[in-house]
């Protein structure tokens, strides 16, 4: 089930808003000083009208504009007497629209900062050196150096809305990251071609995991991210022009609710062309899949590829173990260890073996679904030792040819 509300007449409503039961809007949200208060109207937009006997009024996303402009003009009087925490959850705050797992994300931060004496020190008491301190104290106490960005994420920006506001005149937080915290987040590696042969044929010859075999086989070949791969339905699969469509994702969040999202970015949303043996393992797929008593269906989809053993859609989370106990199991029974993969070193390995095949860059840019070709070019494509001299030696054989052929003729 979805967690998207809407309104009676199917619209989507943002955060803070809701529809009471007589057809009323109402808003709920904090004022400067963090009271919870509540506004309401009988219509959510401008172009709406009101039920008949009712007074006419400003729609509700009309007075919401203008609470906004009035806590953007003066966040707060005495602004300087904010903690960080307050500081941070009056940022949070104002945040409308964001994806699920953008909010766990800033819970994540708030219950951090919660916890240390920093959250309870005052805005304008906070110097540079204290915030690096700060971050400092967070690695040397275990935090990772991905939960720290993280943390800085949130802080940063909610410092410099209080320098926008007039409450402080520089942000303690404006400095480069890698200054103060070392970099220890694990690099995730494509593996080889001869490691990707290894692996797939490994799983289709386990008479447990062959099961997988075709959806991984998938995600090896497409370069699929695993929400939009999870996500794809029986009517998104195009036979008759061979090709997927991809234009959304399935998540699951912490209170285990199911979620349709649009993609990670709106270059995200795409065709991605199916070759004949990808095309060939959807086929199996789907005359495979069983049907179950109620079909489920998210956020107005149905038709999932995939569904566990409860008939509901498997998640990312479902195919990360398996990718666990299939490189688990293959590990103890060969010498030569396989690598740790996951659902999204395929997708590393997709890209870079495009592109060490010579595809062009902004092809595998759109195929991807990257925004930026930067992130295809240097986070996706991992060129090595022996791609170097692969190519090195590629280059010179014309060359030496016709070194050798020019010889020939003076000596001749």
């Amino acid at each position: 089930m979805s967690d998207v509300r809407k309104d009676s007449k199917g619209r989507k409503l943002w955060i803070g808003e809701s529809q009471r039961k007589d057809g009323k809007y109402e808003y709920k949200y904090q004022d400067a000083f963090g009271n919870r208060k509540l506004i309401y109207s009988w219509k959510l937009t401008l172009a709406d009208t009101v039920p008949k006997g009712k007074r006419n009024e400003l729609s509700l996303r009309e007075k919401e504009k203008q609470i906004q402009k009035e806590l953007d003009s003066n966040l707060v009087p005495n602004g300087g007497n904010l903690t960080v925490l307050e500081l941070v959850e009056k940022y949070i705050a104002q945040k409308r629209g964001v994806r699920h797992n953008t909010r766990a994300n800033y819970n994540f931060v708030v219950n951090i900062i919660k916890k240390e004496a920093f959250g309870q020190k005052r805005i304008d008491k906070v110097k540079t050196y204290d915030a690096k301190e700060w971050l400092i104290k967070l690695q040397d106490e275990g935090r990772g150096y991905s939960t720290i960005h993280t943390v800085r994420g949130v802080v940063r920006p909610a410092f410099q809305m209080a320098v926008e506001n007039d409450l402080l005149n520089k942000n303690p937080f404006e400095f480069q990251l890698n200054t103060v915290a070392v970099n220890d987040s694990v690099t995730r590696e494509a593996i080889t071609r001869k490691q990707e042969r290894a692996f797939l044929e490994f799983i289709r010859n386990n008479k447990h995991f062959c099961k997988y075999y075709e959806g991984i086989f998938i995600l090896f070949k497409t370069g699929l991210r695993i929400s939009e791969f999870v996500g794809l339905m029986v009517d998104d699969i195009d036979f008759e022009n061979n090709r997927i469509i991809v234009d959304h994702q399935l998540q699951r969040t912490r209170d285990m609710e199911y979620v349709i999202e649009e993609t990670k970015t709106s270059s995200g949303t795409r065709m991605v062309p199916m070759l004949p043996e990808v095309r060939a393992c959807f086929e199996k797929i789907i005359a495979s899949r069983k049907k179950p008593k109620v079909e489920p269906m998210i956020g107005g989809k149905s038709g999932f590829l995939y569904l566990d053993k409860n008939g509901r859609p498997m998640v990312a989370l479902h195919w990360e173990k398996y990718f666990q106990h299939i490189c688990d199991k293959y590990n103890r029974i060969y010498k030569v260890q396989m690598p740790k993969i996951t659902p999204h070193v395929c997708r590393h390995t997709f890209c870079s073996n495009m592109a060490k095949s010579g595809m062009n860059p902004k092809t595998l840019q759109y195929i991807m679904g990257h925004s930026d070709i930067g992130v295809t070019l240097n986070t996706y494509t991992h060129i090595g030792f022996e791609d170097a001299v692969e190519e090195m030696l590629g280059s010179a054989s014309p060359v030496l040819e016709k070194t050798r052929s020019s010889r020939k003729k003076r000596v001749s």
